[in-house]
Order: C-alpha cells, then sequence, then structure tokens
C-alpha cells in the first residue's frame, strides 16, 4: 500500500457513509482507511463496526480534537504517504490517483493539497490550498470563486488538511502536526515549518473534493472557533518566526490584530477574539519554537517574501471582489 487514508471522526456518523463510499469508487485501489475517533456520541463506533467491520477504527478516550487524532493516525501508519481527509467530503474517483501523482513528482514535495468544491453549491470552490500573510491571516485561496478558475498545478504555501496528502517519513524531520493548537491552523503550521526545512507544498487541480465545510464545528463562525483560531494565530507565528522576523513583521501583525477584532467585534465574537488573544500571549512561551539553523536562512527569507507577496494578491483580490463586486 501507498497511502492510508485517516479520516478523523468527531460525532459524524452522518457524514461516514458518503463519505467512505465515495473512497470505495476510486480508481487506484493502493490504499487503506484508518479511521480515528475522538470519543464521539452518537454511535458512530457502532456504526462502523456495523457497516464497515474491515475498516479499522482507532477509538480515543475523549475528544483530543483534530490535531491529536491526526497524528495517532500518521504514527500507526506504516504507508509512505498519508491522506487526511475530513469526514463531511466526498471525493472524486481519481482523486487518490491524483494525489499520489502530484506528491511522486518530487522528493521535496511535503504536501499537496486539492481542489475542495463546495458540496452544495459545486459551481464554486471551497479552497485551493492556504496562503499566509504578513498580517498574520490564513488565507483560503479561491474560495467563493468559479471552479474554472484554479486549473494548473502550482506551488501553495500550505495545504489544506481537510483533503491533503502528505509524505509520511518528513514529520520524522519536522515534527507531527502540534496537539496544542487542538484545532484550526494547525494545517498551516505544520506546513510552515516544513517549508523552513526546505519542503515544497503544492496544489492539485485534477485531485477534486467535495466539501460541506465545518461539519463538525457546526458553523462558519462560532465561539470556540473564534477563540481557537485567535489563540493558535499567536502560537503559529510566535513558533515559526525567529525573533527578528517577528521584529520585522511586528507592525503588520499588530495591525492584523485589530483589524480581525473589529469584523469579530460586528460579528459579535469580539470578546471571544479578544479571549483567544490573550490566551495566546500568555501560553506562547510553553510552545515548541522552531530553532533557528544558519543553512535554513534562505528558506526564511523566501517565506518573507511570499508572505509579502501573498498579502499583496490578498489585498488585490479583496479590492477586485467588494469594491468592483466581481
Amino acid at each position: 500500500m501507498k497511502v492510508t487514508i485517516i479520516i478523523p471522526n468527531y460525532n459524524g456518523k452522518h457524514f461516514m457513509e458518503p463519505c467512505l463510499q465515495s473512497l470505495s469508487e476510486q480508481t487506484c485501489r493502493d490504499f487503506k482507511v484508518l479511521v480515528v475517533d475522538n470519543a464521539s456520541s452518537d454511535g458512530s463506533l457502532e456504526y462502523m463496526s456495523e457497516h464497515y467491520p474491515d475498516i479499522e477504527v482507532i477509538s480515543l478516550k475523549k475528544n483530543y480534537g483534530f490535531s491529536k487524532a491526526v497524528n495517532v493516525g500518521i504514527e500507526h501508519s506504516t504507508t509512505p504517504y498519508v491522506i487526511l481527509l475530513n469526514n463531511d467530503t466526498t471525493v472524486d474517483t481519481h482523486y487518490v490517483e491524483e494525489m499520489i501523482k502530484a506528491i511522486e513528482k518530487s522528493p521535496r514535495i511535503f504536501s499537496v493539497s486539492s481542489k475542495m468544491i463546495q458540496m452544495y453549491h459545486p459551481e464554486l470552490i471551497d479552497s485551493a490550498g492556504d496562503l499566509y500573510t504578513l498580517m498574520g491571516w490564513g488565507v483560503c485561496r479561491g474560495t467563493g470563486r468559479p471552479v474554472s478558475n484554479y486549473t494548473k498545478a502550482d506551488q501553495i504555501f500550505t495545504a489544506c488538511a481537510g483533503a491533503a496528502i502528505y509524505r509520511r517519513n518528513a514529520f520524522s524531520k519536522i515534527g507531527l502536526f502540534d496537539e496544542n493548537h487542538f484545532a484550526y491552523l494547525e494545517d498551516i503550521d505544520v506546513g510552515y515549518r516544513a517549508k523552513i526545512y526546505g519542503y515544497k507544498n503544492t496544489y492539485c487541480p485534477t485531485a477534486l473534493v467535495y466539501h460541506v465545510g465545518s461539519g463538525t464545528s457546526g458553523s462558519k463562525y462560532n465561539s470556540f472557533k473564534v477563540k481557537l483560531s485567535a489563540r493558535n494565530n499567536i502560537y503559529l507565528n510566535y513558533k515559526n518566526m525567529p525573533f527578528l522576523q517577528l521584529v520585522l513583521n511586528f507592525i503588520p501583525l499588530f495591525l492584523g490584530c485589530v483589524v480581525k477584532y473589529l469584523f469579530f467585534m460586528r460579528k459579535g465574537f469580539g470578546k471571544d477574539y479578544a479571549c483567544g488573544i490573550k490566551e495566546g500571549f500568555s501560553h506562547a512561551r510553553e510552545q515548541k519554537k522552531v530553532a533557528f539553523k544558519l543553512r535554513h536562512l534562505p528558506n526564511y527569507i523566501l517565506i518573507e517574501f511570499e508572505l509579502i507577496l501573498h498579502t499583496l494578491s490578498y489585498a488585490r483580490d479583496w479590492f477586485t471582489r467588494k469594491l468592483f463586486k466581481k
């Protein structure tokens, strides 16, 4: 087997059948499926035992979050590659085949992000990979754009872990997903870390995934999600940016926090965002910071250049969408 498909699950029984059915129809059969359950209380384990007895399930004792669940799956796997797949997805019949082809193009590729399409609006893109900006904003590339866009394979900042393939042996060098994140931004964090070590993250437009979105958290914005994302954003920058880079980017990072706070104030989640930021700063020094190594300096310079380009790209896209209604 080349790939282990790891599906983290928390009370997602209603998503499992269409997700697993789509995997059973793959043109490539060189994979196995592993479900890691975060102590679901909706009968997920009983459902899997009754309807999919041949699929391996690891049952955790409590809800440890996305990061812990996928780490358990990665450590349990023995295949060269692992695919992380959200339970609220269905995949095209060529999905696994295309993902394997994409990651095997170079041993320096750490991850490949698929073309995620909105389940209930299949004419629109959900994600074409993630970008990251000087303001500390993770940008889900292509969200809301027609599916006719993003048709070429290219490099991205990081893969969206909702439906991405990873080179398993690279985790032994860069470390696994940060379990302190619990959920949210953990994919940007691990992809950022991989870039520091000289790996690449790419996008495969021919690996199609249909995604419900917020299948576990329940909504695009909620108190839990806003707080964790704000906290994890502080962790992400503190861990991956050396001191001088943090100083260099302090002003845009500060402005990014201010703008986000004002945005969530309007949405009714200002207190949750502020609480998350406060918690992030309170516990930042407890996080495992990536040790600065001189040999990685060219990678840090390249990353800084990418942050600048992504900031300009996001600004241009925002003006196009909001001001010109395109």
